[in-house]
């Protein structure tokens, strides 16, 4: 057998062709594959993600804030078909039409961050949160546990920590999601888990006719939400709305007596803070009053307002939500820290998120571990791969700072009054 001492280290990044071409004498063959060849060229791969690296620099970054350039090079379905050649083939292509592939991909994207693109709900560049994604992408982790991805787990602890605070609870708990969709199912899971446990293992037999309340203006994920769970479309109850788009809190409470005089069951109430067409903040304080004397709980879409609560000036438009059982928000929006970064925050600190979603996996959430199991926050999650979206809300918080973030917020809305 031959040491290390035996082989002599390449120069200058030149490949061993000892390494990359296996002797027939040492080749592994195992149905018909040769296990100890090479299962890629580096040096092209290399040479690829450096030369696509300063593509996106020249045709994205420098050129987003280029009020000149074109938001959109707009083709029709049929037509943008042939442009791309979205064929996979049997054999690979070289890496000049992949890059050609990659500029075009580029030309007829729509240009999210250009100062003129006002679709949806986000918009604009942070270079610290695309740095942040550039890490995450080429690290390519999964956050479920400690020993997997050690550096994120911490950070989106301390991420949320931070939010928390802003929300104004003393401790809680939460969990970044896969959008403020997911984040609000996870909520109306958990408030009726919170309501009724038997049902994670029971199932919905046997279980009352549920009911929840919602804003007539909330977003549609909550009509979603129920109908994925089991609860069903028909039993969200949508409450009326004055012509600010607010939820009117008297008519909460009319439902809520009509629902029980039915022999329903209501359990949840969910406010939202920032509506997607109007923009309405709901009366959390009034609504929590109401949520309190029923015993429902109150959760608060804030994925798009919930960034207000960065901004003294603005924060009075969430005034209670202190109150609330959960808070949806997404950083992605207001904040620009990317797609996706969307938070749920529990103020429940008994450990009820994970009590209402761990499957204890006993081959993943080993409990004899060498550390401190409780930062294996995986099992809070229905997913089990799970991304590091936290990190680019903490590098771009990290650049600029809480002042930073809150001006960013205060010109967003000086804009929209201007």
């Amino acid at each position: 057998m031959s040491s290390d001492s035996d082989h002599q280290c390449p120069v200058d990044g030149a490949v061993d062709q000892q390494e990359m071409i296996p002797s027939k004498k040492n080749a592994v063959l195992v149905d018909g594959v040769v296990l100890n060849g090479p299962t890629t060229d580096a040096k092209a791969g290399e040479k690829f993600v450096e030369e696509a690296c300063r593509l996106i620099m020249e045709e994205v970054v420098l050129k987003a804030t280029d009020v000149n350039e074109k938001v959109c090079e707009w083709r029709p379905p049929e037509q943008l078909k042939q442009l791309l050649d979205l064929e996979m083939r049997d054999s690979g292509e070289p890496p000049h039409r992949l890059l050609e592939l990659c500029r075009d991909v580029i030309r007829y994207s729509v240009k999210t961050n250009h100062p003129r693109f006002f679709n949806q709900l986000y918009a604009g560049l942070d270079y610290y949160s695309l740095v942040a994604r550039f890490m995450t992408e080429a690290l390519n982790p999964s956050v479920y546990t400690y020993e997997v991805s050690p550096v994120f787990l911490l950070v989106e602890e301390a991420v949320l920590k931070k939010m928390i605070e802003f929300i104004g609870w003393k401790e809680g708990d939460g969990i970044f999601n896969p959008g403020g969709s997911v984040s609000n199912m996870y909520a109306m899971n958990l408030a009726r888990y919170k309501y009724c446990p038997d049902i994670k293992e029971k199932g919905l037999s046997g279980s009352p006719r549920l009911i929840l309340f919602t804003s007539a203006e909330c977003h549609y994920s909550m009509k979603k939400a129920a109908s994925f769970l089991g609860i069903g479309t028909e039993n969200v109850c949508f409450v009326e709305t004055d012509g600010r788009g607010k939820m009117i809190p008297e008519e909460l409470e009319k439902q809520v007596w009509q629902a029980r005089k039915e022999g329903a069951a209501p359990f949840l109430v969910c406010a939202t803070s920032g509506t997607t067409v109007l923009g309405a903040f709901d009366p959390l304080d009034e609504i929590a009053d109401i949520c309190e004397r029923h015993g429902l709980w109150l959760h608060v879409d804030a994925s798009w307002g919930g960034s207000a609560l960065m901004s003294r000036k603005h924060r009075k438009l969430l005034h209670g939500i202190h109150r609330a059982d959960s808070v949806a928000w997404n950083p992605h929006k207001m904040l620009m820290a990317g797609i996706q970064c969307c938070a749920l925050l529990v103020k429940d600190k008994s450990d009820l998120l994970k009590k209402c979603y761990c499957a204890k996996a006993s081959y993943l959430f080993q409990q004899d571990k060498f550390y401190d199991v409780s930062y294996d926050t995986g099992d809070k999650s229905i997913q089990c791969s799970r991304r590091p979206d936290a990190f680019k809300f903490w590098m771009t918080w990290k650049a600029l700072g809480t002042s930073g973030l809150e001006e960013r917020v205060n010109r967003a809305l000086a804009l929209s009054r201007y």
